[in-house]
């Protein structure tokens, strides 16, 4: 793999922040497994059979050093990359710590990729080993990854859970797992890299994000300090795939840095989270727009026994105000909104005493900054909206293979392609991404503001706002809905709501269109680039698609 480690001028900056650790996760891993071997370090819930998995810190610790132990006789080295397309289950993290005890690159790869997506980051990683399920969500991974394997070179080794034979990862990775001596420490030194993560391709673009340990660990360790999180015994419930920042970082690594219970599910079923968040004691969760929205309108939540729950860090995209008050009024827990990347992992958060959560993603951790510029690269003032730029120990340190792409000037500010404004106490609100701006006859429509009205509307389920093109003022604005069930929406009374709400008419969309499902990423995000491809061939003129839902 391309050497991507901080250069001089980044340690030396690092070292005065004093945000980095200079720490492995296995510090802490090995730690849990003296202080207490038996205790509950994952509780992995598997959606197709129901079925439960629990394991100690040293039940997880020997796995993982039967999986490090076969990556090593497979000829994996420090600083070779291994990859795994595993949904959120035990073998999820006990691989990754098999990397990091060998040094090798952890590499997690989504669940929802197939053969298009997965074949170019495979390759584009030049992984030596690949790991995936059998089967999952009705898909034949296994298939499709010793496909794979017939055409890249570089992939000498395919492992897959529940197959058979020599690709099968509990005969060939897990044998005498029970009964294997847990050697502490690690191959890994804190500014190598540590993870490989691809970008969640909202904008029909994936880039492959390297990351250290020092550039994630000590950003956490603010987040669970600000979060207050440690002081009381914590269950961290992760639905969120570990396969993105989200999980990765504020599920599996979280939970790893505390001691704590990782609670995982594999698929996500609203009805099946609430089961388990009760009967585990879940405190604390990081996920979506989405997951929020279904749990905080599941029928009888706020009759559901989730005293302990008490945190949902919600990201991805701005949560409608609508849905942060329900759901702290039907859960009794705090919602906290949070801004970050694949890039930067969780840079800005509102705090525990939740102010400004209704009109703001926060304000940056410590060890961050954030700044809003125009298009010669000016600092704009407060409430003026321009491009967001990050500075801060959590920043990655390049993209494989792509130094062009590494937006980074001298002074370590990164160019994060988001549209935002910050207001006079540096709280940012997201209004959309670069090319999600829709400029009407020269005016900037705040898109963001217009989806969140929208989802004010009782008859609304999703609300996603893209640019149509209009020969005389540029471009118009569409709105794509879904609606709840039962219902029916038109133009006019879109428009209606909006008046109601007080919103310019220079702002209401000009088109309506209805769909019965809207275009997510995994990670609740949606894929707005999908939307504008369907956008560029209607009419400008004003038009409603009416359709029952």
């Amino acid at each position: 793999m391309n050497s991507a480690m901080p250069d001089a001028r980044r340690l030396a900056l690092e070292e005065k922040r004093g945000i980095w650790t200079n720490r492995v996760i296995t510090d802490y891993v090995d730690r849990w497994i003296a202080d207490k071997p038996d205790a509950t370090a994952l509780i992995s819930f598997r959606d197709e059979d129901c079925s439960t998995t629990r394991l100690s810190w040293r039940e997880l610790a020997q796995n993982a050093a039967a999986i490090a132990r076969k990556l090593k006789a497979c000829g994996v080295t420090k600083g070779d990359i291994v990859s795994f397309q595993l949904p959120n289950s035990w073998q999820f993290v006990a691989v990754h710590l098999a990397c990091v005890r060998i040094g090798a690159v952890s590499n997690p790869l989504m669940p929802i990729f197939r053969e298009r997506e997965l074949g170019f980051m495979v390759r584009h990683a030049e992984s030596k080993v690949l790991i995936v399920p059998s089967q999952f969500r009705g898909f034949d991974h296994g298939a499709l990854a010793l496909a794979l394997q017939r055409d890249l070179p570089a992939l000498k080794h395919v492992f897959i859970i529940g197959g058979e034979g020599e690709h099968s990862f509990e005969r060939q990775m897990l044998a005498g797992a029970d009964s294997i001596a847990i050697e502490p420490g690690t191959q890994l030194e804190p500014n190598d890299v540590m993870q490989l993560l691809f970008t969640s391709g909202t904008t029909g673009e994936s880039k492959g994000v390297l990351h250290t340990s020092n550039t994630l660990i000590g950003t956490i360790l603010q987040f669970i300090a600000r979060m207050d999180m440690g002081a009381r015994d914590e269950v961290v419930f992760m639905p969120s795939p570990l396969a993105h920042q989200a999980g990765f970082s504020y599920g599996m690594t979280q939970s790893l840095l505390l001691g704590a219970p990782l609670l995982l599910t594999d698929v996500w079923n609203a009805a099946n989270a609430l089961d388990v968040m009760e009967k585990h004691g879940a405190t604390f969760t990081f996920a979506a727009t989405p997951f929020l929205a279904d749990l905080a309108n599941f029928p009888g939540v706020e009759k559901r026994a989730l005293g302990a729950f008490r945190l949902f860090v919600s990201s991805g995209a701005p949560i409608p105000p609508v849905l942060v008050q329900l759901a702290q009024e039907k859960m009794q827990m705090t919602v906290s909104a949070s801004w970050g990347m694949t890039e930067c992992c969780s840079a800005t958060t509102t705090l525990l005493s939740k102010h400004k959560v209704l009109e703001s993603d926060g304000c940056p951790v410590p060890g961050a900054e954030v700044r809003v510029v125009d298009g010669d690269g000016k600092v704009l003032p407060p409430g003026e909206p321009g491009t967001l730029q990050f500075r801060g120990a959590s920043l990655f340190v390049g993209y494989l293979k792509r130094p062009q792409l590494y937006t980074v000037d001298e002074e370590g500010w990164f160019h994060t392609g988001d549209v935002a404004h910050i207001d006079a106490e540096g709280y940012i609100r997201i209004c959309g991404r670069d090319k999600d701006i829709i400029i009407r006859g020269g005016e900037n429509i705040p898109v963001v503001e217009i989806e969140s009205t929208l989802y004010m509307m009782d008859k609304v389920a999703e609300a996603a706002i893209v640019a149509m093109p209009c020969a005389r003022l540029s471009e118009r604005a569409c709105a794509f809905v879904t609606l709840r069930p039962g219902q029916c929406l038109t133009l006019d009374e879109m428009r209606s709501h909006l008046q109601a709400q007080g919103v310019s008419k220079n702002f209401w969309p000009e088109r309506l269109e209805i769909i019965e499902k809207m275009p997510w990423t995994a990670t609740g995000k949606i894929q707005k680039y999908v939307l504008r491809e369907i956008a560029k061939g209607f009419s400008a003129t004003p038009t409603a698609a009416t359709v029952s839902a």
